[in-house]
């Protein structure tokens, strides 16, 4: 079950209050902005001066079980705080926390094993040590070994965030190990895609038009690839330069088979992560149907409202069953995709079904 913001956290706090809380959670969700206050606000409130808490102030082993069975806590009493400070200002003696590198956007195994030490330096009596993680799924197979170690024997007194959109790619051990706390999308403006805008644009040219026109969806299809082939071509930077980093790191000291292991690996991964951004621009077609929809409807709320100007009077033009039939068309692709179906002949059919 997916969680608000405000409910995780109100259900993360009864178990505090009630010393229920774990030492591991798996924070996840599309919006990291969301993942990273939530982390913020669980901070500030196990590390407040407050010893008032029954499970407050240990800081021990008591802490140490699942937060579960929520529905039979007393619920606490959340007090709303307007200056809940972010990760960043948060981090210093008692938060410790960790990003991929900027250019290989890898978390290595030399950092895990840093913040692991982190975890066993004394702190004041009642305070929390705490780790966060962030875009977990981006650790190094000896990463997440190494931090799997820390997760089997928690320090005393030490909680561990581990903060991602995919956690289906975390180690099935890790996510054993941890309160796995999903959120949903909140209400709010979205987090933009690296090249949404783009096609954005090309759907409102034929849009405004007025869809019906195979060159104009084709049109489409053809910025909708580019845009998708320099993400693939982005991602596959990123892990070339880790896998450089390797060869280099480890060139005389494993031998050819070892190496050419983790070029497959980075082959994968580059894949995966592609096949998941493919994915998120489908959605992001479905979601831009799906304004045109709601207007039709006369629901006020728009994942694309500052668009929305632009987009009534194309609500206007198309019926609900035409744009619905439109959907159901994005809807398709993301079947064919499962199939081993063409990639180029599959967003062809469909987009001409969706926009012609």
């Amino acid at each position: 079950m997916a969680y608000r913001e405000d409910k995780a956290f109100e259900l993360l706090s009864s178990a505090h209050e009630s010393g229920r809380l774990g030492h591991a959670f798996v924070i996840s969700g599309d919006r990291r902005s969301s993942l990273e206050s939530l982390t913020a606000r669980v901070i500030e409130m196990i590390n407040r001066d407050d010893s008032s808490a029954v499970g407050g102030g240990s800081g021990g082993d008591d802490m140490f079980d699942l937060f579960g069975e929520v529905e039979v806590v007393p619920e606490a009493e959340v007090v709303e705080d307007a200056g809940v400070l972010s990760l960043a200002e948060l981090e210093g003696d008692l938060v410790r926390v960790v990003r991929p590198q900027m250019k290989t956007r890898i978390i290595s195994v030399d950092t895990m094993r840093e913040l692991e030490r982190s975890m066993y330096r004394s702190v004041a009596k009642g305070k929390y040590k705490v780790g966060v993680v962030v875009d977990a799924d981006r650790m190094r197979t000896e990463a997440a070994n190494a931090f799997l170690k820390t997760l089997e024997e928690p320090p005393n007194g030490s909680i561990l965030f581990l903060l991602t959109a995919r956690p289906e790619r975390l180690l099935a051990t890790i996510l054993s190990r941890c309160v796995c706390v999903p959120l949903m999308e909140e209400g709010g403006e979205r987090e933009e895609l690296d090249g949404e805008g783009e096609v954005l644009s090309a759907l409102m040219r034929i849009a405004k038009r007025g869809f019906g026109s195979v060159a104009g969806a084709l049109g489409v299809k053809s910025v909708f690839s580019g845009v998708l082939s320099r993400r693939k071509l982005a991602i596959g930077r990123g892990y070339e330069l880790a896998l450089k980093e390797e060869l280099e790191h480890y060139k005389n000291r494993t031998d050819g088979e070892w190496l050419k292991g983790r070029e497959r690996y980075y082959e994968e991964m580059t894949h995966s992560d592609y096949l998941f951004e493919r994915s998120r621009f489908i959605d992001l077609l479905i979601l831009w149907l799906g304004d045109l929809v709601r207007m039709k409807s006369g629901s006020e709320r728009l994942d694309f409202a500052g668009m929305g100007s632009e987009m009534v009077n194309v609500a206007k033009v198309e019926s609900l069953e035409s744009l619905l039939r439109r959907m159901e068309a994005m809807e398709e692709l993301r079947s064919l995709f499962e199939t081993n179906v063409s990639e180029a002949l599959a967003l062809e059919v469909c987009f001409i079904k969706a926009f012609a």
